[in-house]
């Protein structure tokens, strides 16, 4: 028996006025995902428990069969595995984006403008963090590069009684209203003024200004948290698992659980990643002794953040057409049962470009059984119309892999 999780990650919307009063997910053409649905179960399923924060880190645990109340210490953690980070159980960890801020007086007076810093290249942003790291490490603070705007800052004995605020969640405020709280704020703050003033006239980002692309002028901290320990998948499900991802994230949750890191050339963790690559190498995997793969695509969170309703929708339709299309004419070839679950992790409605925790929408394909529940297709209304409903989001997996 082999098993695939296909990822969405932040594919649930709410209904928009502007295509018929409907979500992303109703209007997108999803032929393949739609006829797995009528042979399938589509339910809602809580990916988040409700005193916890609508992050895609505790939401992806979840959806692999992690209790993020049991495993989840923070964000940046878990991408720190992925850069290869050795981290002490005394350091604190925060992800530092690399974020555009307006050219107002004061970096208090300054609007944040970008979350991402224009999707700087990963070769550009080695070279801004290289600027920073000169002027802003020191005995007990080291920044370190990641991919594209995502890095991270290892504090030694940093106190967890810190709050952040996560820079997609207030894009067009001021920063003055979201800088840092608590312990060490000054610190911090003077670091992120700091950082604008090493950024702003790098030869990148003037070169980024000639080009019409936003500068990365700014680091932004949020995610804070501490080393974490997770159990090996092969060890908790007794199968062997890979993780297919264009972001940091997943990958350190992989290392983390000891998954297999599958590298994609062209993944981007964009609308334009190579959608078909990940499908053809998740498959490859599957043949040569993998019996599961999780396929993340961060493309529809990324345009939900950005309120980019087309290209939302787009990616929905090349998951289908290039991901779940592949995956079942390939599976159905191998002569071996398999099982597919997609879904996202949370909403990423475009209305506001944040996560949200409502329960999100999920279809369990099985080819050995007829799962099918009376659902048309595979949208938040057909997942409520079932009545089927998962509330405890670690477990849901474990359906995927019954005997």
């Amino acid at each position: 028996m082999k098993y695939v999780v296909v990822l969405g990650d932040g594919m649930a919307d709410e209904k928009i006025e502007r295509i018929g009063n409907k979500t992303p997910l109703q209007v997108a053409k999803k032929p393949y995902i739609d006829a797995l649905a009528k042979k399938g179960e589509v339910g809602l399923c809580l990916t988040v428990p409700k005193h916890m924060s609508p992050g895609s880190d505790v939401a992806n645990l979840s959806v692999l069969g992690y209790d993020p109340e049991k495993y989840y210490t923070g964000r940046s953690p878990l991408e720190a595995a992925n850069i290869g980070i050795d981290l002490k159980d005394t350091d604190m960890t925060l992800r530092a984006n690399l974020i555009t801020v307006s050219d107002d007086e004061g970096y208090e007076n300054k609007t944040i403008l970008d979350y991402s810093g224009g999707e700087s290249p990963t070769e550009e942003s080695r070279e801004l963090v290289k600027a920073l790291k000169k002027e802003l490490d020191n005995d007990f603070l080291t920044l370190y590069s990641g991919i594209t705007y995502r890095q991270c800052l290892v504090v030694d004995n940093g106190s967890m009684n810190v709050e952040f605020q996560p820079p997609h969640n207030i894009v067009g405020e001021k920063t003055g209203d979201n800088m840092p709280k608590g312990d060490m704020a000054d610190v911090y703050a003077d670091l992120l003024k700091r950082s604008y003033d090493i950024l702003d006239k790098h030869p990148i980002n003037i070169e980024r200004v000639k080009k019409g692309e936003n500068k990365a002028n700014s680091l932004w901290f949020w995610g804070n948290g501490k080393k974490p320990q997770l159990d090996s998948f092969e060890g908790k499900f007794n199968l062997k698992g890979g993780m297919i991802s264009a972001v940091d994230l997943l990958k350190g949750i992989a290392k983390l659980t000891n998954m297999e890191n599958i590298e994609v050339e062209g993944a981007t963790g964009t609308y334009d990643t190579n959608f078909i690559g990940k499908a053809e190498k998740a498959v490859e995997a599957l043949k040569n002794g993998l019996d599961f793969v999780y396929i993340h695509m961060e493309a529809p969170d990324e345009c939900g953040h950005h309120k980019d309703l087309e290209n939302k929708i787009y990616s929905i339709e090349q998951i289908d057409e290039k991901v779940v299309k592949y995956l079942v004419e390939e599976l159905d070839k191998l002569g071996e049962d398999y099982g597919i679950l997609i879904m996202p992790d949370h909403p990423t409605p475009v209305r506001n470009g944040k996560h949200s925790g409502e329960p999100v929408p999920y279809l369990l394909y099985r080819s050995d059984k007829d799962l099918s529940n009376g659902a048309n297709s595979y949208d938040e209304d057909e997942a409520k119309k079932t009545g089927a409903y998962a509330p405890v989001g670690h477990k849901l997996i474990e359906r995927l892999f019954e005997k």
